[in-house]
């Protein structure tokens, strides 16, 4: 009897967002494909930090404008921990400025809340990928 293939495990997705309905409609969005997993959800910069210490996601969605400390910095500090660390950065705006801003802060790629429905499975898994 042949060994069965590995499956391959989900990608792990710590989402920090402030807005709780937009962080839900995100976990909505991701549990329709069985790649995907929530690892956990974070609602400012700092606990978004200390969350992805403690889980380890393979990906951190981020939103760029949060109370305490925002997603720039919230991602500088887990690059600090984890240089490999995954971040999308989640925003409101297309401003080059902030993608811009958004790079330097160690972001592996940047998805519009317009643009979410449309792109954001197919982001997580590119950048998964990499």
């Amino acid at each position: 009897m042949a060994a069965a293939a590995p499956v391959p495990s989900a990608v792990r997705v710590l989402i920090a967002d402030d807005h709780r309905l937009f962080a839900e409609a995100l976990e909505a969005i991701l549990a329709t494909d069985k790649r995907i997993e929530v690892a956990g959800h974070a609602r400012d910069g700092r606990e978004a930090v200390t969350l992805y210490e403690a889980v380890k996601p393979d990906i951190v969605l981020m939103d760029i404008a949060m109370p305490v400390m925002d997603g720039l910095e919230a991602a500088r500090k887990i690059r600090e921990l984890e240089p490999a660390a995954c971040i999308l950065m989640l925003t409101g705006s297309n401003a080059r400025e902030d993608v811009d801003r958004a790079r330097r802060a160690g972001a592996a790629g940047y998805v519009t809340k317009d643009r979410i429905a449309a792109e954001l499975i197919d982001a997580i898994l590119e950048v998964a990928s990499r």
